[in-house]
């Protein structure tokens, strides 16, 4: 019973987040609603994409509001292994579920129209189509992995809880808005991005990932003093704890992109019925963020 006590313990937050917690939340009860809405109304979902939704949100939170927060914090590969969710897995899975149909069901109708709402989307609108450009996206995709990973930086995060969330934010709302961006149910035809300019996106963020995950795999010194001055979770030498990480960066994280790669040639191909695009219903290829 002890034990039993002690596991279901490192499911609770190490530092609650009321911020991450509500957003899982509101994520999960908009999508359950809108399920229930759409499912009345004769609109079935199947199987798999519910599925991958949940997964995406539930990973979210439990790299963020579980007792894996704390390993996040203080071992070097865990952290990596965090980022890697928020920023590849899980954005990645919530992307293939294709959710804004299901989402905007379970808004509820007085929310719609809400005062300012198309003052909001003027202002928002610009910024938006800019970080989806496709020039943006990936080098803003690869450069906060960078950015995140710059010693003195880094160094400051881990040991600022306020910059530790906004680094962790960063790094899950850019991951969403470029697995968005490559996995977009629309057509080239009703606005989304050409397939091969997805490629093109997909296998240009390969490269740079690579190097990075090489460079911390392959280093001969230890680049990250912050986990030496606070102190390990697990008695694991400074080096090794960095090798580990470069791995993470680099191999799992660019078979991400590969398989991404896939799935867009799935769309391509798949799709293809007497020279037209038939992916997804008329009513989800018409939905834009």
């Amino acid at each position: 019973m002890a034990e039993l006590e002690r596991a279901l313990a490192y499911l609770l937050p190490w530092e609650f987040s009321p911020a991450w917690a509500l957003a899982c939340l509101a994520m999960v009860g908009l999508y359950l609603r809108g399920l229930s809405r759409r499912r009345r109304s004769g609109k079935a979902e199947g199987f798999w994409r519910p599925l991958a939704f949940f997964l995406g949100v539930v990973a979210i939170y439990a790299v963020t509001q579980t007792h894996y927060d704390y390993l996040a914090q203080y071992m070097f590969f865990t952290h990596r292994a965090q980022h890697l969710v928020l920023h590849h897995a899980a954005p990645f899975l919530i992307a293939l579920a294709a959710p804004l149909p299901v989402l905007a069901a379970g808004v509820p109708n007085r929310m719609k129209d809400f005062p300012g709402r198309a003052i909001a989307v003027r202002i928002l609108w610009p910024l938006y189509r800019l970080l989806q450009h496709p020039v943006v996206a990936p080098m803003l995709f690869v450069g906060l992995i960078y950015f995140w990973l710059i010693p003195e930086v880094h160094f400051d995060a881990m040991l600022s809880r306020q910059l530790y969330q906004v680094m962790n934010w960063s790094m899950m709302l850019d991951g969403l808005l470029f697995w968005w961006l490559m996995l977009d149910p629309r057509t080239p035809e009703q606005g989304g991005l050409g397939y091969g300019t997805r490629i093109v996106v997909l296998l240009a963020v390969v490269p740079p990932q690579i190097f990075l995950g090489a460079y911390l795999t392959f280093s001969k010194y230890e680049l990250f003093d912050v986990y030496a001055v606070c102190g390990r979770a697990w008695p694991l030498a400074p080096l090794a704890d960095q090798q580990l990480g470069g791995l993470i960066t680099w191999i799992p994280a660019t078979m991400m992109s590969v398989l991404g790669v896939l799935i867009v040639i799935r769309y391509l191909l798949g799709g293809k019925t007497d020279g037209k695009l038939y992916l997804y219903s008329e009513e989800e290829k018409d939905v834009a963020v």
